[in-house]
């Protein structure tokens, strides 16, 4: 019993992301624990704040199994993937029905993807209705109907001259 109060001892006298590293090797390769790899590798990936610490707090480079060692092929700060962790469950173990709009294989819901396209829908509206609202909107709406106008009255035209053409 004492080795365990001796681990559990240093444990806790670990850093939160020195001990988030060793919780990740620890569960490796452990399909029951997919769980809490799903939430060390989100933990690690988001780089928690502890509250009430200093408002430009020092960023702590964690190695996860997901990034590769020697800074990222962009060249970046962090070199993170910005694709949040979808966690997969092993086959053979129970899952949650549909998380974070994902369902237990990882493929997005419908409702999820619904979503998404009906708020890239709604942008893409907005931007149009903001982009009439600039001179160079404006411009470009007036050339449309001025096209539009010329359009109509050269259809008008040939019309008449084939009606006219008709009547002997």
């Amino acid at each position: 019993m004492t080795e365990y109060s001796e681990i559990s001892a240093r444990l806790a006298a670990l850093p939160d992301a020195e001990l988030t590293t060793v919780l990740q090797a620890a569960t490796v390769g452990r399909p029951a624990f997919w769980a809490v790899r799903a939430a060390l590798d989100e933990m690690a990936g988001v780089g928690h704040i502890a509250p009430g610490g200093d408002v430009s707090p020092t960023t702590e480079s964690v190695q996860t199994h997901d990034q590769a060692s020697g800074g990222g092929a962009s060249g970046q700060v962090g070199a993170a993937s910005a694709v949040p962790v979808v966690p997969v469950h092993p086959a053979g173990i129970p899952a949650s029905p549909a998380a974070g709009g994902y369902s237990s294989g990882g493929v997005p819901t419908f409702e999820s993807v619904r979503d998404k396209v009906e708020q890239r829908f709604g942008t893409a509206q907005g931007m149009g209705e903001l982009d009439r609202q600039t001179p160079a909107g404006r411009s470009a709406d007036e050339q449309w109907e001025a096209r539009e106008k010329a359009a109509r009255e050269r259809l008008d035209q040939i019309r008449k001259s084939v009606h006219d053409n008709d009547n002997p």
